[in-house]
């Protein structure tokens, strides 16, 4: 007989404005049968960690034509994950296999159009796999963290030795390898972010030569005057809102900017404008949005140069782990306000 057993799950309760709450989520505990069904494709998954993104605010509204599919009312919220392979009638993958990829929050998972890959490097944690190593998929508008981090800074940036580098959200998943990077390159490397204990880890962990509270300074181009008296070569924004306007007053002429993300703007009903485009032109900045997936040849690339670097040390990742499935909500809101401090990641069971 086929073994039954409880599965707790995170339900998305329904469509939201404004700025997510906890309850727009809920727990509840389903049966699950650990057999995957003969002659599917399926796959039984044991969630082990479960990633936190930016991305995942748009999924929380129904928005036609955006980037990313809205998550379903009533159903579990998914997302990224590392997982193991209970059972498979997939013949890519077996039981005990450790993956990642898309799977549910939730404890156990039945993938039936598996998008998984399996984890080859098991000499570091396997959480990293949610973030600074994690693929994404060729036919996924989603990213992660490692890949984003190096195609938006090397590729859309187009890096030089020396240059003057600005990271706004840096002490988050992206923000922080991207200053790394630029380190690693002998960039001038300053980020911004929203705490004390965060601006600590910029510059004593990370290695950033400068760092700032935005939270503190009344006048942001004024504070960007004081890192940057001769201007910014590169602004790797993560924010939007005023920190951009502020940023375009004090790119140098033929700066660049990647655009990521604008989670400033994620929770408003009516996004806030941005008034000093006129300097793209003055300056002849280049100012480019990107989806990672356009670099998904890259990924070899880019795991060839970062698994050594971390086992040297040379790159330092740093995880905010919630403990626990109950945890999830409480932990992806935080995200919205500037809770976590490095890549947030929800533990969800042993190893």
């Amino acid at each position: 007989m086929p073994v039954m057993v409880r599965n707790k799950q995170v339900i998305l309760k329904d469509y939201v404005s404004g700025f997510p709450k906890e309850t727009d989520m809920y727990m509840t505990k389903s049966s699950i049968e650990l057999q995957v069904p003969k002659g599917s494709n399926g796959v039984l998954l044991k969630n082990l960690y479960l990633s936190c993104d930016p991305y995942m605010r748009p999924r929380m509204t129904n928005i036609k034509g955006s980037y990313v599919e809205s998550f379903k009312p009533g159903m579990p919220i998914s997302g990224y994950g590392v997982a193991k392979v209970l059972d498979s009638e997939n013949p890519e993958f077996k039981k005990g296999d450790l993956v990642w990829g898309m799977t549910g929050w939730e404890e156990y998972s039945l993938v039936t159009a598996p998008q998984l890959f399996k984890i080859q490097h098991t000499d570091v944690p396997l959480s990293y796999y949610t973030g600074i190593l994690g693929k994404l998929f060729v036919c996924s508008n989603l990213c992660m963290p490692g890949m984003t981090a190096y195609a938006g800074f090397y590729e859309v940036c187009s890096p030089k030795q020396g240059e003057c580098v600005f990271i706004s959200a840096a002490s988050g998943a992206v923000g922080q390898l991207v200053g790394q990077f630029a380190k690693l390159l002998g960039c001038y490397v300053v980020g911004s972010a929203g705490s004390k204990d965060k601006i600590d880890l910029l510059k004593n962990k990370f290695g950033f030569d400068e760092a700032f509270n935005y939270k503190e300074e009344p006048d942001l181009n004024e504070a960007l005057k004081r890192y940057f008296p001769e201007g910014i070569d590169i602004y790797f924004e993560n924010v939007g809102g005023k920190m951009l306007d502020a940023v375009l007053l004090n790119m140098k002429i033929h700066g660049r900017i990647a655009v990521c993300g604008m989670i400033s703007q994620y929770n408003l009903d009516r996004p806030e404008g941005v008034h000093n485009l006129m300097y793209l032109v003055t300056k002849r900045v280049r100012m480019e949005g990107f989806l990672v997936r356009d670099y998904y040849h890259l990924y070899p690339k880019f795991l060839e140069m970062i698994i050594p670097h971390i086992k040297e040390g040379k790159i330092v990742y740093v995880e905010d782990m919630a403990e626990g499935l109950e945890s999830a909500p409480a932990t992806l809101i935080g995200l919205f306000s500037g809770r976590n401090v490095g890549k947030q990641v929800v533990a969800v069971a042993p190893e």
